[in-house]
């Protein structure tokens, strides 16, 4: 199984290919790929490295994790694979940040507001406000 080491701190502007050069200096097996933004295709400052023996993930960590690159300081370190399987969660394994389980959301159909509601029915901005209003009527005693 290969090691994930998470490299971080990369310049804006830097040639991947000399990156690639030092980190496989290191040793063999390594593959890097940098992190791209998808609108417009420069660097994020990060990507990931993928070593095939733990020894050699080892050694990369420690040769290279605050050293200079292109004026800027590398961070090298392990990558925590997510748990889910990849998308937009990044709370951790629960699921809540604050470390208790999530609860799963009970399935709510969501109104959608307009600001020009249709004929005879009420604004959805205040239907919460006109059921407590239509309560309050209903349980109000009238004297005859």
């Amino acid at each position: 199984m290969s090691i994930r080491l998470y490299i971080g701190n990369l310049p804006q502007t830097f040639d991947e290919q000399e990156l690639a050069a030092l980190i496989k200096s290191v040793g063999e097996g390594i593959r890097f790929k940098s992190v791209l933004d998808r609108e417009t295709g420069a660097s994020r400052g990060f990507g990931f490295a993928n070593v095939d023996d733990e020894k050699v993930a080892d050694a990369v960590i420690e040769q290279l994790n605050g050293k200079d690159f292109g004026g800027s300081a590398l961070r090298v370190e392990r990558s925590e694979r997510r748990e889910n399987g990849g998308g937009g969660n990044r709370r951790g394994p629960n699921g809540g940040g604050n470390g208790q389980p999530q609860v799963a959301r009970k399935a709510v159909n969501k109104v959608v507001h307009s600001d020009a509601p249709g004929e005879g029915a009420p604004d959805p901005r205040w239907a919460g406000e006109l059921s407590k209003l239509k309560d309050l009527l209903a349980n109000q005693k009238t004297a005859v």
